[in-house]
C-alpha cells in the first residue's frame, strides 16, 4: 500500500461525481473513465482526466476490466476506486486491479469472494455470533426427503434462494410441503439461467420484516467501527426506494448490540474499507442476510448523521491508513432520509430517458442533493434510472420528513418523467410517518394508488 495521489473512478453518474468531490477535498488528482454515451456527464467534464473506454453498452464500456486498467494505465493511476455497481463487487476485477500495480479501493479480493457466496457469508456470520435467518446448513441436497425435513425443520413458510443471486431471481416462497418440490425444481432453473448455478438453499420466510443494514468501517489492520444502521424496508421488487438513518424503533442498546457483533465479524475476516451487513428485523430480532464489501447508494444517510465521510475513509483505509475514529467517536446527532430520484413513469415505472429541459436543485437548512444532472443533460436509455438522491437531515424524524416534503415541492426536473411524486406520496402516508412500515408495505400501497 502506497501514498495514493491519483484516483481513477470505474463509476458514471451521481457516484462518480460524490467520488470525484471526495478526492478533490483531500487534494487528489482524478481520472474519469466514461462510454460513448457519456461524454457529457457532470465528473467527466470536472475530472483532471478523462478517458473514453467503450462503446455505451455496459458489458463494453464499465463492465470491460481490460478496458478500465489500461485506462489506469495510459494516466498512470495509483488507485481505483468502483463506486457500487458495475464492477464493485466482482472479485476478480479487483484482483486484476492489484496484480496490475493498482490499489483497489475497497476490500481484498478473497474478502469480496467470500461474502459473495451467500452460503459462505453465513457460516462465517454464524461462528462469528451474527444472528442469521433459521435455514438449510448449506445449499439444499438433491435428495428430495431431506430437503422436505430440512423444511419442516425450518417451519413453513420458507423460501428458496440463488447460492448466487440477487434481484430477487431464483427466489419462491413455499407455504406448504406439497409445493415444497416443485419450488425448488423452478428456483434450481431460474438461478441456472440467471447465474450459470443452480445451487439453491432454504431459509425460513419471515412475513413482515423490515430491511435494516449496519454500516461498518474496518482498515484491514485489525481496527474496525459501526456508524450504526439504516432502514431500508421502503421497496419495489428488492430496489430500494427510501433509505433512513437511524432506523425507527430500532434502540440504542440494540444498535450497540448489533453492531458490536458486526464489528467482530469484520476482525474475524480480516476485513478492510467500507461494508454492510444487511438484515431482516422482525418482532426486534436482527437476522443476517448478506454482506455488502462496497459502498451503497444510501449511504449519505449515514453520514449526515455521523458527520463521517465514507469515500473519504475508503480512501484513507486503501492507501494503508488505521482508522483514526474510534467507537466511542461516533454520536448519531438527529435523523436522515434519503429520497432515490429516478428517470421513469412515477405510476408504471417505465424509463424515460430523454433531455432535461429545466432543473432547479432544492436548497435550505439540512438538504443534500447528490445528482450529476443539470438542464440540458440527455439522461441516455442505456443504465439504471436513478439520476440522483435527495437527502434530508433533521434535529428529528418528523422534521426530517417535514424537509423531505417542502423539498421535494421545490425541486423541478422538467423534460422527462420522474418518479418524484411518489415520493411526495410516500413522505405523506400515515404508516410511513409512524415508521411501521415493512418491506411488502410499498407494494401494497402502489396496488391501491393504481386503483385510484
Amino acid at each position: 500500500m502506497g501514498d495514493i495521489k491519483k484516483v481513477l473512478i470505474a463509476n458514471r453518474g451521481e457516484i462518480a461525481l460524490r467520488i470525484l468531490r471526495a478526492c478533490r477535498e483531500m487534494g487528489l488528482k482524478t481520472v474519469a473513465v466514461y462510454s460513448q454515451a457519456d461524454r457529457d456527464l457532470k465528473h467527466v467534464l470536472l475530472a483532471d482526466e478523462a478517458v473514453c473506454i467503450g462503446p455505451p453498452a455496459a458489458a463494453k464500456s464499465y463492465l470491460n476490466m481490460a478496458a478500465i486498467i489500461s485506462a489506469a494505465e495510459i494516466t498512470q493511476a495509483d488507485a481505483i476506486h468502483p463506486g457500487y455497481g458495475f464492477m464493485s463487487e466482482n472479485a476478480d476485477f479487483a484482483e486484476s486491479v492489484e496484480r496490475s500495480g493498482f490499489i483497489f479501493i475497497g476490500p481484498r479480493s478473497e474478502t469480496i469472494r467470500l461474502m459473495g457466496s451467500k452460503t459462505n457469508a453465513k457460516a462465517e456470520m454464524i461462528a462469528a455470533g451474527v444472528p442469521c435467518v433459521p435455514g438449510s446448513d448449506g445449499a439444499l441436497p438433491e435428495d428430495d426427503q431431506a430437503c422436505l425435513e430440512i423444511a419442516a425443520k425450518v417451519g413453513y413458510p420458507v423460501l428458496i434462494k440463488a447460492a448466487s443471486g440477487g434481484g430477487g431471481r431464483g427466489m419462491q416462497v413455499v407455504r406448504t410441503e406439497e409445493e415444497l418440490l416443485e419450488k425448488i425444481q423452478i428456483a434450481r432453473t431460474e438461478a441456472l439461467n440467471a447465474f450459470k448455478d443452480a445451487t439453491v438453499f432454504l431459509e425460513k420466510y419471515l412475513e413482515t420484516p423490515r430491511h435494516v443494514e449496519v454500516q461498518v468501517l474496518a482498515d484491514g489492520q485489525g481496527n474496525a467501527i459501526h456508524l450504526g444502521e439504516r432502514d431500508c424496508s421502503m421497496q419495489r421488487r428488492n430496489q430500494k426506494v427510501v433509505e433512513e438513518c437511524t432506523a425507527p424503533g430500532v434502540t440504542d442498546e440494540q444498535r450497540e448490540e448489533i453492531g458490536k457483533l458486526c464489528v467482530e465479524a469484520c476482525k474475524r475476516i480480516n476485513y478492510r474499507g467500507a461494508g454492510t451487513f444487511e438484515f431482516l428485523y422482525d418482532q426486534g430480532q436482527f437476522y443476517f442476510i448478506e454482506m455488502n464489501t462496497r459502498i451503497q447508494v444510501e449511504h449519505p444517510v449515514t453520514e449526515m448523521v455521523t458527520g463521517v465521510d465514507l469515500i473519504r475513509e475508503m480512501i484513507r483505509i486503501a492507501s494503508g491508513k488505521a482508522l483514526t475514529k474510534k467507537q466511542g467517536n461516533i454520536r448519531m446527532r438527529g435523523h436522515a432520509i434519503e429520497c432515490r430520484i429516478n428517470a421513469e413513469n412515477p405510476r408504471t415505472f417505465v424509463p424515460s430517458p430523454g433531455t432535461i429541459t429545466k432543473y432547479h436543485a432544492p436548497g435550505g437548512p439540512g438538504v443534500r442533493m447528490d445528482t450529476h444532472i443539470y438542464t440540458g443533460y440527455r439522461v441516455p436509455p442505456h443504465y439504471d434510472s436513478m439520476i440522483g438522491k435527495l437527502i434530508c437531515w433533521g434535529n428529528t424524524r418528523t422534521s426530517a420528513i417535514a424537509r423531505m416534503q417542502h423539498a421535494l415541492s421545490e425541486m423541478i426536473i422538467e423534460g422527462i418523467d420522474t418518479n418524484i411524486n411518489l415520493q411526495k406520496r410516500i413522505m405523506a402516508d400515515k404508516v410511513f410517518q409512524r415508521g411501521e412500515h415493512n418491506i411488502h408495505y410499498l407494494a401494497d400501497m402502489l396496488a391501491e394508488w393504481q386503483t385510484e
